[in-house]
């Protein structure tokens, strides 16, 4: 059986799950690599990268519509659990990363809160997704958030690794919401928005509601990455960086 991290005497609102579920999670780490690269393929698909069916241009949905230059920012959940996927599999591996550590560990956080919070807030406009789909979603992304809380066992959270995040799900939600760059915002999409010709419609206060639920979520996700860092810290587990 492979020997699992120590469990470290951290404050519940940065490590919330109790041990046996962390010590399980861990433990079943390849089939949760499997699972997420599953999704990571499925996520792919739903957002419009379509090598099948055969039927489908290659690039259809939101793919179709966005700028190909920003195609990297538009698969969100995809690349967090991508991101997840490569954190396990390196520390199983012992090649550990501490910068896919964060990127996984900010996008848990991130699109796990965010999906869940949208289907919320606009439930009218997905009821034609149906209850099937729904849940799924629901339920996957809240999964993910699950997930980012086993990185603390496996990782020191350094300065710079967060930093990194931050830089990448802080442009994220840049070009998401509120500076395009190209096209129009590049958030994925919700109800009421419309194909333009530069790319979709961001009606109001659809808009808003969801970039303001994305850059406090990336607040949050900030501050428990550093505030694991600190508590990790002061428990005397790891050192400071020179």
């Amino acid at each position: 059986m492979t020997t699992l991290p120590p469990r470290e005497r951290l404050p519940w609102y940065v490590a919330p799950l109790p041990q046996w579920l962390e010590d399980f999670g861990l433990r079943m780490a390849w089939p949760i690599v499997i699972i997420n690269l599953v999704g990571t393929a499925f996520g792919f698909w739903y957002y419009g990268f379509h090598p099948y069916p055969f039927s489908d241009p290659l690039m259809t949905w939101q793919f179709g519509v966005e700028p190909a230059v920003m195609w990297p920012f538009v698969p969100d959940s995809p690349m967090a659990t991508l991101f997840i996927a490569l954190s396990l599999a390196l520390w199983k591996l012992g090649r550990n990363n501490e910068w896919v550590n964060m990127l996984a560990f900010f996008g848990c956080i991130k699109l796990g809160l965010w999906t869940p919070f949208v289907l919320a807030a606009f439930f009218s406009g997905f009821i034609g997704v149906g209850w099937p789909m729904y849940a799924f979603l629901f339920c996957s992304h809240l999964a993910m958030v699950v997930e980012a809380f086993l990185i603390h066992r496996y990782s020191d959270f350094p300065v710079g690794a967060v930093f990194v995040a931050v830089v990448w799900y802080g442009f994220n939600d840049l070009v998401d919401y509120f500076v395009p760059i190209v096209g129009t915002p590049h958030h994925t999409g919700v109800p009421a928005q419309q194909i333009l010709a530069a790319g979709y419609s961001h009606p109001s206060p659809t808009h808003e509601i969801a970039a303001a639920g994305a850059v406090v979520i990336t607040l949050l996700a900030t501050f428990l990455a550093l505030t694991t860092r600190v508590e990790k810290l002061e428990a005397g587990t790891i050192e400071a960086e020179r």
